[in-house]
């Protein structure tokens, strides 16, 4: 769901004249841009680093504290976590994941890929980390584990944003042209928050509420100054820095 306005007038508005749009989660995105399917993607921060790709400046997906769509869950005291169950749609999460759980905790655990179910994750791993919908679908209060927000917790660490997503793609872009195209798609839908917020949050099997609550307050999408240094903090601590194109 925390796409949706950045790509709002891709699919309603005056830019969808001027691309041809394919929806997939950023994990595929970045894959369609590894193999030269398509000109720019909403691509994870980490492909970006391991492509060498370079970003379009402007619009993205970031948070400043909570972002209650990445949570981390624990069975176990969290210095005994020694493998995590993860659901590999976003690659970001995954090492942002390894990283809270190094810096604040000294763990470094095996990471397996698992559908996002999380009885079923932490059954089979000491800790669970879910995203996205399946994230916001789950009211971590009501489980009697321990967790976290990733988001609250990059923030604690560095008092940074945190920065998910960023188009990006292939080297000599023309970056002037696409930044105008996705700044001009997010303000469209940026505009049309409570129509997107009404028409999405259903089948997303979340509240109104909830919905309106995470676009409007946990997501973000404004890439300025400060989310530069949070990204490029990331590569760091994350040791993703070597290939990326900043």
């Amino acid at each position: 769901m925390n796409t949706t306005p950045l790509v709002w007038g891709m699919l309603h508005g005056p830019q969808r004249q001027l691309v041809e749009l394919s929806l997939a989660i950023p994990a595929i995105c970045a894959q369609q841009v590894e193999a030269g399917k398509t000109q720019i993607g909403l691509v994870p921060v980490a492909e970006v680093a391991r492509q060498g790709l370079e970003i379009v400046p402007g619009v993205g997906i970031t948070c400043l504290g909570a972002v209650r769509s990445i949570l981390l869950f624990s069975r176990v005291p969290w210095e005994n976590v020694r493998t995590l169950a993860a659901d590999a749609s976003s690659r970001t999460s995954v090492q942002l994941a390894r990283v809270i759980l190094r810096e604040r905790f000294g763990v470094g655990p095996r990471i397996t890929a698992q559908q996002p179910e999380l009885e079923t994750m932490l059954a089979q791993a000491d800790a669970a980390l879910i995203i996205g919908d399946p994230a916001l679908r789950i009211d971590p209060l009501q489980t009697p584990y321990e967790w976290l927000d990733l988001g609250q917790e990059w923030f604690s660490l560095t008092k940074l944003p945190m920065v998910f997503a960023v188009w990006a793609g292939k080297p000599k872009l023309p970056l002037e042209e696409l930044s105008e195209l996705t700044r001009d798609s997010y303000e469209f839908g940026k505009a049309r928050l409570s129509e997107i917020i009404a028409s999405e949050y259903a089948q997303r099997g979340i509240s109104h509420e909830l919905a309106d609550q995470y676009l409007r307050h946990y997501i973000r999408f404004e890439i300025g100054p400060q989310e530069q240094r949070g990204l490029e903090t990331f590569f760091e601590l994350a040791r993703l820095t070597e290939g990326a194109r900043l």
